[in-house]
């Protein structure tokens, strides 16, 4: 039986590719990395199954990973099934107490199980959580202010059952990754007057991140990272760099929650956050496992080089 033979290129590649990871394996081996999942990505079958298999290896190399996954096209998709109406204040759905419901519904059971699923079929052991689960998160109602176009007074805005973390209680996280498991977490909270809230999936991560000490926070996103005026990507910043693209303008729209979140996670306990494509193949790793990088990362205490060691870059 014949056969053509390996080439020896490809396969030094793929050694010194193993090689270059070796140092980052050693040295985050028993720390965490929270991971929000969501954007277009998660509507495609093959870019979920390469995530799986992502998520399953950082746990093989001795990391923990935690996801945090969002769901709004899917919500959207179901409220329009059902005949709900929905509106929008500043990106974030108003949830009234059906729409809260269905919202439950959809990001603990279906999206939430078919993550779980996928980490089985790739190898690895997930279980399905919500923030409401051993309470691991509290909600409060999230109190948003907007300026009336005619008189331009600030008014607060009722966006119903839409709410923010107060406290986390990570026992129920703690106990699923001592059992060898990957959490997959709901952007589901419980509020201490007993309502549910839906709260913004980013939010829920860079909360979790903080709380967890994490060594990483990955927010993979439906874009590159942060872009220059040029279109150029940044790829380190800290909240200082943040604050002051933002005042001349470089950032806006939906990436500024986006990069409060990394700041504040940065400032409460998480090593650094990191924005990035999720539409690449893979760029969790190419992020965090190879010395040029990907995406923007953010972390308090000057910029990291990632062309050094790992201890200074990342």
């Amino acid at each position: 039986m014949s056969g053509s033979s390996p080439d020896p290129t490809t396969l030094h590649t793929k050694a010194a590719t193993l090689i270059e990871a070796l140092p980052y394996f050693q040295r985050y081996a028993g720390r965490t990395f929270v991971v929000k999942y969501g954007g277009h990505a998660m509507g495609d079958e093959q870019a979920a199954r390469e995530f799986a298999s992502d998520v399953v290896l950082l746990k093989a190399v001795g990391i923990n990973p935690v996801v945090v996954h969002g769901g709004g096209p899917q919500i959207g998709a179901m409220l329009k099934k059902l005949g709900v109406e929905s509106t929008f204040v500043d990106g974030l759905r108003v949830t009234d107490k059906a729409t809260a419901e269905i919202a439950e519904m959809v990001l603990s059971g279906a999206i939430n199980k078919q993550l779980v699923g996928w980490i089985a079929q790739a190898g690895g052991k997930a279980i399905g959580l919500s923030g409401k689960d051993g309470n691991l998160v509290t909600a409060t109602k999230l109190e948003r202010t907007a300026k009336d176009p005619d008189s331009n007074i600030e008014q607060a805005l009722d966006l119903g059952f839409v709410g923010e973390p107060t406290h986390v209680d990570t026992a129920v996280i703690d106990t699923a990754i001592a059992a060898g498991m990957i959490p997959i977490v709901a952007p589901i909270g419980s509020g201490v007057d007993g309502h549910t809230y839906n709260i913004n999936a980013d939010t829920m991560a860079g909360a979790l991140a903080a709380a967890l000490g994490a060594a990483r926070l990955f927010l993979l996103t439906d874009v590159a990272g942060v872009l220059d005026k040029q279109g150029e990507l940044l790829t380190d910043l800290d909240p200082t760099d943040i604050a002051r693209l933002r005042e001349d303008g470089t950032i806006g729209g939906g990436m500024i929650p986006k990069l409060e979140t990394c700041v504040h996670a940065v400032e409460g306990g998480c090593d650094a956050a990191v924005v990035l494509d999720g539409r690449v193949a893979h760029a969790m790793l190419l992020e965090f496992f190879t010395e040029q990088g990907a995406g923007t990362l953010i972390r308090t205490g000057g910029r990291a080089d990632r062309t050094t060691a790992p201890e200074a870059a990342r």
